[in-house]
C-alpha cells in the first residue's frame, strides 16, 4: 500500500531547544489567547484538572449514545502493569510519572525521532469523540474520549509506501508499575498493532482525554489509542513508542495466548473467545435487571470499517 502523503514540518518549525525549556509558559499563553479568541485550545491547560470547555464533537462522532457515568469509566479498568483486579489501577497508578513525556516515531517514515507531547499536541485540534467500547470480557461502556486522529500525527513523519503495519509500545516503568516489577503474567513493556490502513483510518484515536478532562492516568495518560472497532485490549496505554513496520509485530496478548486473543481483536458476536460467548455484553451503569446487549459486528461501526476486511474470513483472521 502506498502512502502518500505531504510534509507538514518544514525544519523552521521544529522547536528550538530554548523555546522547549520554557514550553510550560508557551502553551499557558497559547491556551489563554486561543480561548480569548473563541478558539478551542489543542493543548493541555496548567490547571488541576485541566478543562476543555465547549469541545467540538467530532464529525465521526455518535450523539445518540448514552454516556456511562464518568465515575465507573474512570474506576472500571483493565490496567495488568498495576492490579489484575478492575479498582486497584485508580490508587496505584497514580505514581506513574507522566511528565515529561515524548514518543519516538521510528521505522518505515521519512521523520523519525523523539517528539515531546507538547509539540505533538500543539499541532493538533482536539475534538470529542463519543465511542462505543467494547472489553473482550464481554463488559461495554460508552465514552466521550479527547483527541485527535492517529492519522494526523502519522502524516507529520511521512510513511514511506513500505510501512505496512505500525506497532505501538507502552512504558516500561517497573518503579511504579507493581506487575512490571514482579514480572507477573504478561511480557513487559505492553505491545499491540494495527495494519496500517486501520491506523489510518479516521475512526482511529489518540486519546488525552475523557470527559472533558485530563485522561486519569489509570485510563492510559498521558496518551493512549482508540480503536472503537475492536475489543479494548488493542487500544494501548501510556504510549512511548511507535514503530511503523514491513511486517506485523507480536503483540502482548496474541504471544501469551494466540488461541485466545487474535492480532485483529474486531468485535464480533459470531466467534466466541474459548472460555465465554461474545454474543452479548454487559453494560456498565445499567440496572441490575436491564437486559445484556446484543453485540454488533464492529461494535457497530461496521459501515466505516467493514470493506478494511473485505474477503477477508473473520473466523480466521480474529
Amino acid at each position: 500500500m502506498i502512502i502518500k502523503t505531504k510534509k507538514v514540518i518544514p525544519a523552521s518549525e521544529i522547536t528550538d531547544p530554548s523555546i522547549f525549556k520554557a514550553r510550560r509558559q508557551i502553551i499557558k499563553a497559547s491556551l489563554a489567547a486561543m480561548l480569548s479568541s473563541g478558539g478551542i485550545a489543542s493543548v493541555f491547560a496548567n490547571s488541576t484538572p485541566p478543562i476543555w470547555p465547549n469541545l467540538p464533537k467530532s464529525p465521526v462522532t455518535n450523539g445518540t449514545l448514552t454516556v456511562t457515568p464518568a465515575e465507573i469509566a474512570k474506576n472500571h479498568t483493565n490496567y495488568y502493569e498495576f492490579s489484575f483486579n478492575k479498582t486497584d489501577s485508580t490508587r496505584l497508578a497514580q505514581n506513574l510519572v507522566t511528565d515529561p513525556w515524548s514518543v519516538e516515531i521510528s521505522g518505515e517514515v521519512e521523520k523519525p525521532g523523539h517528539y515531546h507531547l507538547e509539540d505533538i499536541l500543539a499541532k493538533q485540534t482536539l475534538q470529542e469523540y463519543v465511542y462505543r467500547h467494547r472489553c473482550v470480557e464481554a463488559w461495554s461502556m460508552v465514552v466521550p474520549w479527547v483527541g485527535f486522529p492517529l492519522a494526523s500525527l502519522l502524516a507529520r513523519v511521512n510513511p514511506l509506501s513500505t510501512a505496512q503495519f505500525v506497532k505501538f509500545t507502552a512504558v516500561y516503568q517497573p518503579q511504579t508499575m507493581p506487575k512490571q516489577f514482579a514480572n507477573a503474567m504478561l511480557e513487559w513493556p505492553y505491545v499491540e498493532g494495527l495494519r496500517i490502513d486501520e491506523a489510518m483510518h479516521p475512526l482511529t484515536l489518540l486519546a488525552v482525554g475523557m470527559y472533558g478532562e485530563h485522561l486519569p492516568k489509570q485510563n492510559g495518560a498521558p496518551l493512549r489509542l482508540v480503536v472503537p472497532w475492536k475489543y479494548g485490549f488493542k487500544s494501548i496505554k501510556a504510549i512511548v513508542k511507535i514503530e511503523l513496520l514491513k511486517k506485523a509485530p507480536m503483540t502482548t496478548w496474541t504471544k501469551f495466548a494466540p488461541n485466545d486473543y487474535g492480532f485483529y481483536a474486531n468485535v464480533n458476536p459470531n466467534v466466541a473467545h474459548p472460555r465465554w460467548s461474545q454474543y452479548s455484553e454487559r453494560q456498565l451503569g445499567s440496572r441490575f435487571f436491564t437486559p445484556r446487549r446484543k453485540t454488533e459486528l464492529f461494535n457497530g461501526y461496521g459501515n466505516e470499517v467493514a470493506s478494511l476486511y473485505s474477503g477477508m474470513d473473520l473466523r480466521h483472521f480474529f
